[in-house]
């Protein structure tokens, strides 16, 4: 529906001396600042709904950061780093258990095998449980579902 559509505001943040200066581009002269990134949002909500003088919630804003190329290329570099290294993290949980299985089979007990591949004998075991989906059978895959299975202490 038409009357559903929402304003976006692009906040183009730039680090400035120990703060996050803060400009909208979509409103000329409309600037803040943030000490911390996790509050560019809140500060620049802040600012438009002031100078537009509309509720903070009624419109979307969308932060992109400016850094410099030599720290943009660092930041790009690490991302890159870490989504390698989580890919390569279950390539390497998937072969532990086919492993774990392969093991198993053999009638090893759970004790040998985590000598085998260096784990816990109780990694063995949580190995043993995972289904194909890599989670452990009948566990919920949410953390807040997780949480509250929890026992209260």
């Amino acid at each position: 529906m038409v009357g559903d559509m929402r304003s976006t505001y692009t906040a183009i943040v730039e680090p400035d001396q120990g703060w996050w200066a803060i400009r909208i581009a979509e409103l000329p002269g409309v600037f803040s600042q943030a000490k911390r990134l996790d509050r560019v949002e809140v500060m620049a909500r802040d600012a438009i709904a002031l100078f537009l003088d509309i509720a903070p919630d009624s419109f979307d804003v969308v932060v992109r950061e400016r850094l410099t190329p030599e720290a943009a290329l660092a930041v790009s570099e690490a991302r890159q780093a870490r989504a390698e290294a989580t890919e390569r993290q279950k390539a390497a949980s998937e072969k532990a258990r086919q492993a774990v299985r392969t093991l198993t089979r053999l009638g090893l007990p759970q004790r040998d095998i985590g000598r085998l591949l260096d784990v816990s004998h109780q990694r063995v075991g949580q190995l043993i449980r995972m289904g194909a989906t890599g989670t452990l059978d009948g566990e919920a895959t949410s953390p807040v579902r997780r949480a509250a299975r929890r026992p209260c202490r």
